[in-house]
């Protein structure tokens, strides 16, 4: 009589992996653009109140580019962590700080309560966020493709990935729902003065709940096999960053420039398409000054397309469906024919794309042209970004071995944050201001981006095949 041995269960069960990384980094996205939609259409009004539009929104976006600078600092300080001492702890922690800091961006006074220390907290918690974040999303991104099964490794990236679509969609409808929730004496597609007054807040609010679900979620996983391997064989480093910089820098510039030109993309289709989409066009912001008898001067107004707010964010979430739906999709093929084949040709999309956008985005004689042209412009922007992200979550973390791989990726990452997500609100409405409101130079800009992540592409080699089991960071005795 023959005996089989036992199948060992995994550490993590699929659906606790799939769930851990999905809904950690959907909390920690939907409290990043609860900020992003309140810089665009509350904070310039009650925390930067400079008496010019262009100028208010540009220190919006300051302060919201400040998370950029401290994502490098949180991925450090997570990465060193969650390479010495494992994963669990330090996601907990990241919610955590997330969490709590988003909370109290919702309590905040405001310029007409304290003055200019209102846009100082703003900033202090503002750089809490971007610290969480630093460390969030490798984390979520080594949970899951640590415990991937062969040959789906990509597959799995994608799910923290789907945290992006999935954390817009839910803030920004809650936003929705405030805003159509409140009184509107000058019609539903404008913000009700009970919206700037109180309704903002409540979105950020709301966070606390989602940060307890997460929390639920976080404290059930045990590490993974491929860090308890790594922890058992003596690869472990004091200090992880020295060893990153030391022996792994080339992976470092590469990971920091084939993420840019999602960064970029991704900053556009939200922050400046909102901004550019919702700013009155020259006619109707004229019209408005001879209304309210004030002067205007059409010279150094910079246009946009004068949509509605609840239109426009309405068009935003078509087009970010089409986001997670090419997200999901792209972990497949990404695992199929390899992650950098499968970049290059999105990247050259999307270098395509940023030449395209006078096409989609200048005004038509006729409104519902306009509303096609830029509903289509969103759909396809967002298919092109879920295909570049979703493989992001897969091929940064299998840049580097086991026991530097949080502090690599995660460094990686949010450098590349700060050279694409902090500068392109501004540089986009700088350059949208520049071209006396056209939007072609913003295109430019994205296409810019594109090459440099071509050739970062280029110059990189191929991890589909890359072993985690065996590139664990062996090699020295010795603890850096």
């Amino acid at each position: 009589m023959s005996t089989a041995s036992p199948t060992t269960a995994p550490a993590n069960p699929r659906s606790r992996v799939i769930t851990a990384s999905l809904i950690g980094t959907t909390i920690e996205f939907y409290d990043f653009y609860a900020y992003a939609t309140a810089a665009v259409l509350v904070f310039p009004i009650l925390f930067f109140p400079t008496g010019d539009d262009t100028t208010a929104l540009l220190s919006s976006f300051a302060v919201f580019g400040a998370a950029m600078i401290a994502r490098p600092i949180g991925a450090i300080i997570f990465g060193h962590f969650g390479d010495r001492f494992g994963r669990k702890a330090t996601l907990v922690t990241s919610l955590l700080t997330m969490g709590i800091a988003t909370f109290l961006i919702g309590c905040l006074p405001t310029y007409n309560d304290i003055g200019w220390w209102a846009a100082l907290l703003l900033l202090v918690l503002r750089l809490a966020q971007g610290f969480a974040l630093g460390g969030e999303w490798s984390g979520a991104a080594l949970v899951a493709t640590e415990n991937a099964p062969k040959g789906k490794r990509a597959w799995y990236g994608t799910f923290p990935q789907l945290g992006a679509p999935i954390g817009f969609i839910i803030a920004n409808t809650v936003f929705l729902v405030i805003n159509f929730a409140l009184p509107h004496p000058d019609g539903t597609a404008q913000r009700s003065e009970e919206f700037l007054s109180w309704g903002w807040r409540v979105p950020f609010w709301f966070s606390a709940v989602m940060v307890i679900v997460g929390l639920w979620v976080r404290l059930r996983l045990v590490e993974s096999e491929t860090f308890s391997k790594a922890e058992k064989s003596g690869a472990l480093r004091k200090f992880p960053l020295g060893e990153t910089v030391r022996k792994h820098w080339w992976q470092l510039i590469l990971g920091t420039f084939i993420m840019l030109a999602t960064y970029v993309l991704f900053y556009l289709m939200t922050n400046f398409t909102l901004s550019y989409g919702t700013k009155a066009t020259l006619e109707g912001a004229q019209a408005a000054a001879e209304a309210a008898g004030t002067p205007f001067d059409p010279g150094t107004y910079v246009a946009g397309l004068g949509f509605g707010y609840t239109d426009f964010v309405f068009m935003q979430i078509i087009g970010v469906v089409f986001f997670g739906i090419f997200t999901l999709l792209s972990g497949p093929i990404a695992d199929a024919i390899g992650r950098r084949k499968l970049l290059i040709w999105v990247t050259a999309g999307i270098a395509v794309f940023g030449l395209l956008f006078n096409v989609f985005l200048l005004p038509q004689a006729d409104p519902k042209f306009t509303g096609a042209l830029v509903q289509a412009f969103l759909i396809f922007g967002f298919m092109l970004m879920g295909a570049t992200f979703g493989p992001m979550g897969a091929i940064l973390p299998e840049l580097f071995p086991t026991n530097v791989r949080y502090t690599g990726s995660a460094v990686a990452y949010n450098v590349s944050s700060i050279l694409g997500a902090a500068l392109a609100p501004i540089v986009a409405v700088a350059l949208w201001a520049a071209a006396g409101g056209q939007p072609w130079m913003v295109g430019v800009y994205l296409t810019g981006a594109s090459l440099l992540t071509l050739v970062a592409l280029l110059l990189s080699k191929e991890t589909k095949d890359v072993d985690y089991d065996a590139g664990i960071g062996l090699g020295e005795t010795g603890s850096l």
